[in-house]
């Protein structure tokens, strides 16, 4: 049964790096981020079209994977091994996804100035803050008093309205060439602090599910813990440098710098997971301690390939998991969930676009690219939808139409930011030291390479 679901396990891969790198080509050609590209590529292989790539936790079976009835007719396979098959398939992938986003986060981190994200911090602060209150406030409000739907659903899907992909959001900052402007460290700053906020959010709803009431020590924890890990992760750093770099000039054998970075980063992944926080905001914190090294330039060259092996993973499986047929007026169980859709998705995005404007101090800051770089909720949002589902708390036309906002807020987002960004000729370019000028402004030989 092994060499079986090593098959599947490649041939999923084989799925995956076809349908990203062909979606990534199109979209490029026209004119969008190749990210939302890959995103459509796991729609196309996934449950909403060839069900080729799903997965159990989104409710499929063996029977509904087109890969595993290939393998079932080859290999003469009965539907009790094809379904162990199925589910160690779907674990690797995931796993591998979760990878992914862990690479593509400490590759954020590296591309990252801890300088220049430090100067922009308390406005990051004020982002994100702004960005979680506002749309919970406005939705759980809006459920209740439009909908007349109980407090603790409203509740949580207002907290699902919180949420902020930094993976996405990232991805299409660094394709664009904004990840070190001042709007993209803004957005990359105040991205982290909302996961962080979404955590605690997260830990609050989910006490609220299990018994009507919240527990205030778990939150408090979650708090101390995650501010701590942050402050900590970059106050070492100030200690680590000199050590990192003495033991990668000591080593003598291939990944001499590269496999101690990930070392480091795989570490300070494992702790935040230990202490309840996301594994992603330890490989980001882990990227910002090792971008303050000598060696930050060499590291980022060596990152790149294998963040271009694993980044896709992670990009077409959220794409697969997304289920379109939520969105069919046709079946009569999905018109209520639209029309609750429809407010939540107005919600989302006003929610986070208004944080733009809780900028200051900027008066050439790209305030609309901030906001839409918010958006995106993605894998995160789903986390909460499919919490309320398990606990019982959400009806299947709010669970409905949360899939819908989380969905259309994760494909919409890519280009907006696109267009928000090029739109503005006062969006500053990544290597332009902050200063407050246009791309029009920049030499063409210059203007190739931020766009590569």
């Amino acid at each position: 049964m092994a060499p079986f679901v090593l098959t599947s396990v490649l041939l999923s891969l084989v799925a995956v790096y076809l349908v990203s790198k062909l979606g990534g080509e199109v979209s490029k050609r026209l004119g969008l981020p190749p990210v939302l590209g890959e995103l459509v590529g796991g729609v196309v292989v996934g449950v909403s079209a060839l069900h080729f790539l799903v997965f159990p936790e989104a409710g499929a079976t063996a029977s509904d994977s087109l890969l595993m009835g290939i393998l079932q007719v080859l290999g003469n396979l009965d539907n009790e091994s094809i379904q162990h098959i199925f589910q160690s398939q779907s674990e690797v992938v995931s796993v591998l996804a979760e990878l992914g986003v862990i690479i593509l986060l400490f590759e954020i981190g590296l591309e990252s100035d801890l300088r220049e994200l430090g100067k922009v911090g308390y406005q990051a602060a004020i982002v994100a803050v702004v960005g979680v209150v506002a749309p919970f406030a406005l939705g759980t409000a809006g459920l209740v008093l439009l909908f007349h739907t109980p407090v603790i659903p409203a509740i949580f899907a207002g907290a699902a309205l919180t949420a902020t992909s930094i993976g996405i959001t990232s991805k299409v900052l660094s394709e664009l060439g904004y990840l070190k402007s001042t709007e993209g460290q803004i957005i990359v700053g105040a991205a982290v602090m909302d996961d962080v906020l979404g955590i605690i959010v997260l830990a609050v709803v989910a006490s609220l599910a299990k018994t009507g009431e919240i527990d205030l020590l778990n939150v408090l924890y979650l708090i101390l813990s995650a501010s701590g890990f942050l402050i900590g992760a970059i106050l070492l750093g100030k200690f680590f440098n000199s050590s990192f770099v003495a033991i990668a000039e000591k080593l003598q054998t291939r990944g001499a710098l590269l496999i101690p970075a990930f070392t480091f980063a795989l570490v300070m992944a494992v702790i935040a997971n230990l202490i309840h926080l996301e594994a992603i905001l330890g490989a980001f914190a882990a990227g910002l301690v090792l971008d303050e090294t000598d060696k930050r330039k060499e590291l980022d060259q060596q990152v790149m390939p294998i963040a271009d092996i694993l980044v896709p993973i992670f990009f077409v499986t959220v794409g697969a998991k997304a289920d379109l047929g939520v969105l069919n007026p046709a079946i009569p169980e999905n018109r209520e969930g639209l029309i609750i859709a429809a407010f939540l998705i107005t919600v989302a995005i006003v929610g986070k676009v208004i944080t733009g404007w809780t900028v200051f101090g900027q008066p050439n800051i790209n305030r609309l690219a901030i906001g839409v770089g918010m958006i995106p909720r993605g894998e995160v949002g789903l986390v909460f939808a499919g919490i309320g589902s398990a606990s019982g708390v959400l009806d299947k036309p709010l669970e409905a139409a949360i899939i819908v906002m989380v969905i259309l807020t994760t494909f919409l987002a890519p280009p907006l930011l696109q267009f928000a960004l090029k739109r503005n000729e006062n969006a500053t370019p990544p290597d332009d030291g902050g200063s407050p000028i246009g791309l029009d402004s920049v030499p063409p030989t210059e203007l190739v390479a931020i766009k590569d």
